[in-house]
């Protein structure tokens, strides 16, 4: 058995195109990404991509200098921000397999063929992602082996989209969290409700019972440690989210309240965004 170790590639948060801001924070920005290279002596596995072109191009530049063969390239969720540099990755270790849980699978498929989908992404970031993205392929086994460590795959459900996984390493007493947990940035709660949220947090303790030692956010601060403590932090904020929209009624008013308990995360227009979709899942009710 190999000793692993892993180290994390981060993203900065970068502007975007979008809607123009409504309100102070609201400026179209896109949050910090990582991608987690877990490696031992000779091969490596990494975890989630990058999104842009350039982007990629300085995660694989990043992979070479560790001098380890890429094996694999494992997809925690169905958010084409993690997966959509496949085929530029590709391009530079073509030897690489890339893998996605099947109800990931399924929500890759999804967000690769809808029209609407696909116009989002070349809107925010033309002429910066594929047009043709390459898909993770069906992993129906629950683990992947790295030089005889075992790397667990837990289907966890809920984070902040439905069907999210977790990748726990036992050996180094690591979870590569995807974005079930969030390091220091808002959380993207636009896919979910009170119930949703609920279960969200529930599977935030399911990680927490895992002990971990280090935990990897999908959406981890520049330069933020990779700490246990973001768990209860992640919960929460969830927590916070679902009182101040039962307690308020504006779009205002539930992104000035948040700002106020957490006005210290990164990217504030995904507080507005998360509020409008609260305020007009409200209105639909």
């Amino acid at each position: 058995m190999s000793d692993l170790k892993l180290d994390v590639n981060i993203a900065p948060m970068r502007p975007m195109q979008g809607a123009p801001a409504q309100g102070p924070g609201d400026d179209p920005m896109w949050s910090p990404m990582s991608a987690t290279l877990i490696y031992g002596q000779r091969d490596a596995i990494l975890v989630d991509t990058q999104v842009t072109f350039a982007q990629v191009d300085a995660l694989s530049d990043w992979i070479d200098s560790f001098n380890r063969r890429l094996v694999g390239i494992y997809v925690t969720h169905g958010h084409s921000d993690h997966w959509i540099g496949l085929g530029r990755l590709k391009e530079r270790f073509p030897d690489a397999a890339a893998w996605a849980r099947p109800k990931v699978h399924e929500r890759a498929v999804f967000e690769a063929t809808n029209p609407g989908l696909s116009a989002y992404w070349q809107g925010i970031f033309p002429n910066e992602v594929p047009t043709s993205p390459v898909l993770p392929e069906r992993l129906d086994d629950t683990s992947i082996d790295l030089e005889g460590s075992e790397l667990q795959i837990i289907d966890i459900g809920q984070g902040d989209t439905a069907d999210s996984t977790v990748m726990h390493v036992p050996s180094i007493a690591a979870v590569v969290g995807g974005d079930v947990v969030y390091n220091q940035v808002h959380m993207m709660t636009a896919e979910t409700d009170e119930n949703a949220r609920g279960d969200w947090i529930s599977n935030l303790d399911r990680i927490a019972a895992l002990d971990p030692s280090i935990v990897v956010s999908g959406h981890n601060r520049v330069g933020a440690p990779f700490l246990p403590t973001t768990i209860a932090e992640s919960q929460q904020y969830l927590r916070d989210f679902s009182r101040i929209v039962n307690e308020t009624e504006t779009v205002e008013d539930i992104v000035s309240a948040m700002l106020e308990l957490h006005g210290d995360r990164d990217n504030p227009r995904v507080v507005w965004h998360c509020a409008r979709e609260a305020v007009k899942n409200r209105h639909a009710a």
